[in-house]
C-alpha cells in the first residue's frame, strides 16, 4: 500500500486559518479528490480538527475509507474509522484493503507521517500570511521535486499555484 501527503501552502508554509482553509481553489479541491479518490481503493487519514472543519455535507469524504485521529478514545462519528495513534491508522488502512493511503492534514498529523510518506504532493499557493496554522519543519533537501502544473489565477481560483510531488531522494 503505498502512503502519500497531500497539502496546500502558501509561500510561507501556512496551510490554514484557525480550522478553514485560507483561500478559494476550486482547482486544487477538484485534484485533491481526484487523487484521494484515485482509480480504486483509498483511504484518507486526517486529525478530528480537520474531520470538524469538512462541512456537513462532505463528512465523511464519500468513495473514501475516513480515518480519524483522535486522543480521545471515545470519539466516534458516522461514516469514519477512528485511531488512537499513527501505526493504528495505517493498520486500518491495510486492513480495509486500500490502495492508496491519503494524509491530509492538520499541521500536528502532517508531523506526524512525515517519515512514513513516500511521496508529498504539494499545491503552493503564491501568496504569503495566509492564515495561522504552518506545515511542520522538514527537509526538503532529502526530496526531489517534479512540477506538475502551473495554474494563473482566473475567475474561480484567487491566487497562482504550483503543483508539484516531492519524491525522497
Amino acid at each position: 500500500m503505498k502512503v502519500s501527503m497531500i497539502v496546500a501552502m502558501d509561500e510561507g508554509g501556512i496551510i490554514g486559518n484557525s480550522q478553514d482553509l485560507p483561500w478559494k481553489i476550486p482547482s486544487d479541491l477538484a485534484r485533491f479528490k481526484s487523487l484521494t479518490e484515485g482509480g480504486g481503493f483509498n483511504s484518507v487519514i486526517m486529525g478530528r480538527k480537520t474531520w470538524d472543519s469538512l462541512p456537513s455535507s462532505f463528512r465523511p469524504l464519500p468513495n473514501r475509507v475516513n480515518i480519524v485521529l483522535s486522543r480521545d478514545s471515545s470519539w466516534k462519528e458516522d461514516g469514519a474509522e477512528s485511531a488512537l495513534y499513527a501505526g493504528r491508522a495505517i493498520e486500518i488502512s491495510f486492513a480495509e484493503g486500500c490502495e492508496e493511503c491519503w494524509i491530509i492534514g492538520g499541521a500536528q498529523i502532517y508531523e506526524m507521517f512525515l517519515d512514513r510518506v513516500e511521496e508529498i504532493h504539494v499545491t503552493r499557493v503564491h501568496t504569503s500570511e495566509s492564515g495561522n496554522v504552518s506545515f511542520p519543519k522538514w527537509e526538503s533537501n532529502d526530496w526531489h521535486e517534479e512540477v506538475i502544473e502551473e495554474v494563473s489565477p482566473n475567475q474561480e481560483d484567487d491566487f497562482a499555484t504550483t503543483y508539484s510531488i516531492w519524491k525522497r531522494s
